[in-house]
């Protein structure tokens, strides 16, 4: 198991290594940069060049990938170009931001889905597994932006029951109430997106679980069907499920681009679209950086938890089912 985690540990250190040097590669081959939003449109030539001197462009890009690694490796993400902030000033607190909407979102996303999806795996293709799978439909097919205009627009505009945007109102921040009460609306459009999913495999992987041998070997023996369910069912059936919640896991910090862009949540999704108009390299390099740590630290989960939920499994063995 150690040698397992270390090797894992040694590969995840690569795959962010060679996702820095590609992101950082693609953003500094985009359209524009950071020079069209600080300089006037009548500037000099000599002014655009200083400014890119100043600024370190006209240095070639492994060496400016370098200078931002180091400065990295000293726990600096850099600094924005138009006023020079540093970008953890700017980043960790919008990190916080989206993981308390997504983190509600998704603990009650699971709460409902899990449960849910055994129950229907029971009682197949009767009215609460026909109840789910519209559901999952609506979740798969419905637009979030247009969902969540259409709850503004019902909720907030017409029935004035919920407010329109902001994690906040005015002169309230801190108050639990006051934000329990602006994540209705964002967490109603995430619970759905995340049901569509959780629903269907949750019931899926039961559903073949419950007609494997194994099961029908307890039910022989007498075993109650709440204990073949939830004693021998259930454990073999989280497997294919671990692995989707593992994926979903760098949602949490990374946050939702359309949800909080419509309803103006100061989340890193939000931060990433508004950083992208203003082509700050340095902010949208960080926040590749964070994402691509929680996708490892995801993936690293999903495999522990394989092996407890299932002993079988045998991580960093010969001959186990290490993924």
């Amino acid at each position: 198991m150690t040698e397992y985690l270390i090797r894992r540990i040694l590969q995840s250190v690569l795959v962010l290594f060679l996702v820095s040097v590609i992101s950082f590669a693609l953003m500094h081959a985009a359209p524009g940069g950071p020079l069209m939003v600080l300089l006037p449109k009548s500037g000099t030539q000599a002014a655009i060049l200083q400014q890119e001197k100043n600024m370190g462009l006209l240095d070639p890009l492994p060496i400016q990938y370098l200078h931002w690694l180091g400065q990295l490796l000293h726990g600096n993400l850099g600094y924005t170009y138009k006023n020079h902030v540093p970008v953890g000033q700017i980043l960790w607190p919008t990190v916080g931001n989206s993981l308390i909407l997504m983190g509600v979102s998704w603990i009650l996303s699971l709460l409902i889905a899990i449960p849910w999806g055994i129950y229907n795996s029971t009682r197949a293709y009767g009215l609460s597994d026909n109840i789910s799978a519209a559901i999952g439909y609506l979740g798969f097919a419905m637009p979030a932006f247009w969902f969540g205009i259409l709850l503004q627009e019902m909720f907030s505009l017409n029935l004035n029951w919920f407010p329109l945007s902001d994690m906040h109102s005015m002169n309230k921040q801190g108050d639990i109430g006051d934000l329990i009460w602006h994540l209705v609306l964002p967490v109603t459009v995430l619970v759905l997106g995340f049901l569509a999913s959780y629903l269907k495999y949750s019931r899926a992987s039961m559903l073949e679980v419950l007609h494997m041998d194994f099961v029908r070997t307890a039910r022989a023996k007498g075993a109650s069907e709440k204990r073949v369910i939830y004693r021998h069912a259930l454990r073999n059936a989280l497997i294919p499920i671990i692995t989707v919640l593992g994926l979903d896991l760098p949602i949490l910090v990374s946050g939702a681009v359309i949800t909080e862009n419509v309803f103006n949540w100061p989340g890193m999704g939000r931060l990433f679209v508004e950083m992208a108009f203003a082509r700050e390299y340095a902010v949208l390099m960080a926040i590749s950086l964070v994402s691509t740590v929680f996708v490892v630290i995801g993936n690293l989960v999903a495999d522990i938890l394989y092996a407890v939920v299932d002993p079988r499994v045998q991580l960093g063995k010969k001959g186990g089912a290490a993924a």
